[in-house]
């Protein structure tokens, strides 16, 4: 098979061959020039949009990523920091005058304390791998994104991922005590420590969740929990994604909170079900997969309130699991529902949008408004508890113009979630996804503001530039001015 590939600008491919060749100086067997091997990095899990990088740069320790950094900082070269390559949202979608930073060297569990109920990991060890590690003493790690078994923890970081058990146990910044991240100039510095309260100004928290944008990280101390003693999951099913939506509004206002509250409409439902066959009901236009933990007894209790919260709720079927196995095969269905959509449709967009769970009902029913005029359909998968949507647009970019649609659609369902109250991501990131909407959600005095953190961290704009800020302002303007002033333009995004 002939691959084609475009040609690099003679420029680029100049500057290309000193940049590499300083950059082997510092990892020998680590840089990637070939066009076909760096195929495998032109994009991420938002595939909508591919660019090859002008390079890959693998390094193996935190010595060789402060080289590597201090060297583009000093020589004005982009860096583009890259995980597993999971983000949904274009975070690491490459730049073809850019470094791509690949941590996937990084994969070494480094230490484990039990008694203090810590763990000290690589940014490229996956999510799952951490759990794995620790659960035959009985402990796990809480955040569990559905594709955990790929991501990594340093993705998880610079997104701030959840999981469906993070209404209860929180998202990625509420499990990770300290970080160990080397900024643009090469300076190495530790942000938090092994105490849940750490001394001092809370810049782990803007780490946590700044997308690559102000440093690379290279180790993370991550908070394990014991794992409880019972868990029970429950399927129920309503005739209605409105009554469905209004038993997790009764359900919270009750006082209860579950381990995770999931919902499904029929679209995600029947998809699931024919990828994984977990025994979901077939005949429910809405499906809420509802996870209580705890003890034997408080189990019981909780998940006897609950049936009766959803029965208020005109529940047609109420099912509790039984055993472990079947436990996991409730979950199964839902953790598969992403790939599972590509039964039904060659293509589609995942989105990412968070609203007031008392919104809900009104936001479903604008979203199925907004599949009509854009005539493509859509999936709901969403973190029910605490208000994350996930809806999936289905389209087919083979059909001219369906792409675009599908973009406009998804804009408009984000255009909602700010409008009732939400806001544009709870998970996935802004990366390039979302960029050109932030103004929607923030002012203009706003960016600014976000963008003066960026320049204490990175003066030279060098850090994954192209991402969250739809206009990225030189550092020197802000300090001068109200609204607008010297931007770096964005470069044009090549579409797949």
């Amino acid at each position: 098979m002939t691959i084609c590939l475009p040609a690099l600008d003679p420029d680029v491919l100049a500057r290309r061959d000193a940049i590499s060749a300083a950059l082997r100086a510092i990892v020998p067997d680590g840089v990637l020039t070939d066009p076909v091997t760096l195929r495998a990095y032109e994009c991420d899990g938002f595939t909508a949009y591919r660019q090859l990088p002008m390079l890959v740069v693998l390094p193996e320790n935190t010595a060789q990523v402060s080289a590597i950094l201090r060297y583009c900082d000093d020589h004005g070269v982009k860096v583009v920091p890259r995980g597993a390559g999971t983000s949904l949202s274009g975070g690491a979608l490459p730049l073809g005058d850019a470094v791509l930073l690949g941590m996937a060297r990084f994969n070494r569990i480094l230490s484990i304390d039990y008694e203090l109920g810590t763990a000290v990991v690589q940014p490229g060890v996956t999510n799952l791998a951490v759990t794995r590690a620790v659960e035959g003493q009985g402990f796990y790690y809480a955040p569990d994104p559905s594709s955990q078994i790929a991501c990594s923890i340093g993705g998880n970081v610079a997104e701030n991922s959840g999981g469906v058990h993070c209404l209860k146990y929180g998202l990625t910044t509420n499990n990770v005590l300290g970080v160990e991240m080397v900024l643009m100039n090469g300076e190495v510095v530790r942000l938090g420590g092994n105490t849940l309260e750490p001394r001092g100004l809370d810049l782990l928290g803007v780490v946590v969740g700044s997308e690559g944008l102000l440093g690379v990280v290279t180790e993370v101390t991550v908070r394990l929990l014991r794992a409880p003693q019972t868990a029970r999951a429950m399927l129920v099913g309503f005739p209605s994604v409105e009554s469905a939506g209004q038993c997790v509004a009764d359900v919270i206002a009750a006082g209860i909170i579950p381990a995770g509250m999931e919902m499904m409409d029929e679209p995600a439902i029947h998809a699931a079900e024919a990828f994984v066959h977990a025994g979901y009901p077939l005949d429910v236009k809405a499906l809420l997969i509802i996870e209580v933990d705890g003890s034997q007894a408080e189990c019981s209790h909780l998940a006897a309130e609950i049936v009766a919260i959803a029965n208020r709720n005109a529940a047609t079927c109420v099912r509790v699991s039984t055993n472990e196995t079947e436990r996991m095969k409730f979950w199964a269905g839902r953790k598969a529902a992403f790939p599972a959509a590509g039964r039904i449709a060659p293509d589609y967009l995942c989105m990412d949008g968070t609203i007031p769970r008392r919104r809900l009902p009104e936001v479903l029913r604008r979203i199925s408004e907004l599949s009509t005029r854009h005539d493509l359909p859509v999936a709901n998968v969403f973190h029910a508890g605490d208000g994350n949507l996930h809806p999936l647009i289905l389209y087919d970019a083979n059909q001219p113009g369906q792409l675009e649609r599908a973009e406009q659609f998804g804009n408009d369902i984000l255009r909602v979630c700010v409008e009732v109250g939400g806001v544009l991501t709870g998970e996935h990131g802004v990366g390039i996804e979302k960029r050109d909407l932030m103004p929607v959600m923030f002012t203009a005095v706003d960016l600014e503001h976000q963008q003066r953190m960026k320049c204490a961290f990175d003066p030279q704009l060098l850090l994954n530039p192209g991402k969250v800020f739809p206009q990225l302002h030189r550092c020197a303007e802000l300090g001068r001015m109200h609204v607008h002033g010297g931007a770096v333009p964005h470069p044009e995004l090549p579409r797949f």
